[in-house]
């Protein structure tokens, strides 16, 4: 075992580590939290998602985790060799909550091997008014890894050093005007939809309601759109189809940055013209997920603009998120923080099953499940839908440019099901995906759906 002092440094040789953040716990010592920040050669996380700490336990890759508290140590496990090639530095940090870092005996970090439990390194910290803390950092050098006790301090906590990485937080007291969100400017404008094929057959664009109360761009794009989603309905020889049509929306830390540039509320009108086209009334039940799922208010095509200003949206990064909720709520908005950053699809599923035996319609139920990947409940996720396999339900899952879709990519070639129940596909840019394409590919496997749940009884 090796003990270093601030700015030293040792190489590492084992396939993973174990970074355990120590301290004398007692009465009036601050609550104190582990973290890690994985960081690019810039410097900076690539998205929030790159940051792991009590409220985003894994990261995506599934490289670094966070295992979790005792009293007097936070841990944290990092797969060394298994980072990926744009992984520079995994930040090793700390967090004071109830007071500063001053406050805390014994603070210090120990750096073992996983594999055989053995203390590589042990750092101890001096520290004074702050409540966060780079403790030490892995970082690259010469095709190999290396370990660097940092020491460095802030006293502006959590917030302040991660903002320093590129992570965007809510600044404690601060709130957003119901107006416009702080955490989601509006969304760049969408260009207009392309002129759609000529119609087959008697598919054409059903009237919606409230469509006449819509701004006049919006509405020529809705129109566009939903005659857009006829001609693909008729090219896969569904005619006037109608449908029940329920929206779930990845609120998880990687998706921050698609709400932020307005990815998403672009997707959830396009989605809309779906619903405005299946359904008999035009609304689409919706919910957002991430820790935890929460129905968000039922979309109408009258209330889009202002549904999307409301509800498509996600909390900044909850770093404070198990202690003090949301500010600036409006009625019948989410609190952000309550659904958290993590990745649990396998509990939004459930919910929605829920939801569909409760309210039950005589036509069938498409869900539009838009996630950036991540997945990692594999078993849990695959018991839900198999469990669903005799619902009147097909779920439609759309990947945002991520990886890691677990289960929800081999769900096609699964046996054992009655009927195929899921479709998956995956984009790396959806904005520059045409309606065309992207309503032909969201409703391709749709009518073999229809087709074999008609057969097996699952519908009328």
């Amino acid at each position: 075992m090796t003990t270093l002092s601030k700015g030293a440094n040792m190489p590492v040789a084992a396939a993973a580590v174990r970074a355990v953040l120590g301290w004398s716990a007692g009465p009036g010592v601050p609550d104190v939290d582990a973290s890690a920040l994985v960081l690019a050669a810039d410097g900076r996380v690539r998205s929030d998602g790159d940051f792991v700490f009590y409220n985003q336990p894994r990261h995506a890759s599934g490289t670094v985790r966070h295992l979790g508290k005792q009293p007097g140590s936070d841990t944290l496990e990092i797969e060394v060799a298994a980072l990926g090639p744009d992984v520079e530095r995994v930040a090793l940090c700390a967090s004071a909550d109830g007071g500063t870092f001053g406050r805390v005996p014994g603070l210090h970090l120990r750096l073992l091997d996983t594999a055989s439990g053995a203390e590589l390194a042990r750092f101890d910290m001096a520290a004074g008014p702050e409540t966060a803390f780079v403790c030490g950092e892995l970082y690259r050098r010469a095709g190999g890894w290396k370990f660097r006790a940092v020491g460095q301090g802030y006293a502006a906590g959590l917030a302040g050093l991660a903002t320093d990485f590129g992570i965007t937080v809510d600044e404690p007291g601060t709130t957003p005007t119901p107006a416009a969100p702080a955490h989601m400017p509006p969304p760049p404008p969408v260009p207009p939809a392309p002129a759609p094929a000529r119609l087959a057959g008697d598919a054409s664009p059903r009237p919606t309601k409230g469509e006449e109360q819509l701004p006049v761009d919006m509405r020529k794009r809705l129109s566009l759109r939903k005659r857009q989603v006829a001609v693909s309905l008729d090219k896969h020889g569904l005619g006037r189809l109608t449908a029940r049509v329920i929206l779930v929306l990845d609120a998880s830390g990687s998706m921050g940055g698609l709400y932020t540039r307005g990815t998403v509320a672009g997707v959830t009108e396009r989605m809309a013209a779906v619903a405005a086209q299946l359904d008999d009334d035009g609304e689409m039940q919706a919910w957002t997920f991430a820790s935890n799922p929460a129905r968000l208010p039922d979309l109408t095509i009258g209330e889009l603009p202002e549904w999307l200003r409301l509800h498509v949206r996600v909390g900044r990064l909850g770093l404070f998120g198990r202690r003090r909720p949301q500010r600036g709520l409006v009625p019948g908005q989410v609190d952000m923080r309550a659904v958290g950053i993590q990745n649990e699809e396998q509990k939004v599923i459930a919910e929605v099953r829920d939801y569909v035996r409760a309210h039950p319609v005589p036509a069938p139920t498409l869900v539009l499940f838009f996630s950036d990947g991540g997945v990692y409940r594999n078993d849990e996720i695959e018991r839900e839908l198999r469990a669903a396999v005799d619902e009147p339900v097909f779920w439609q899952f759309i990947g945002l440019g991520r990886s890691h879709y677990g289960v929800l990519e081999r769900f096609d070639t699964m046996p054992g099901r009655r009927v195929d129940n899921v479709g998956f596909f995956a984009v790396d840019d959806i904005e520059k995906l045409s309606d065309e394409e992207l309503y032909d590919r969201l409703l391709s496997e749709f009518p073999s759906w229809l087709k074999g749940a008609r057969q097996a009884g699952i519908l009328r």
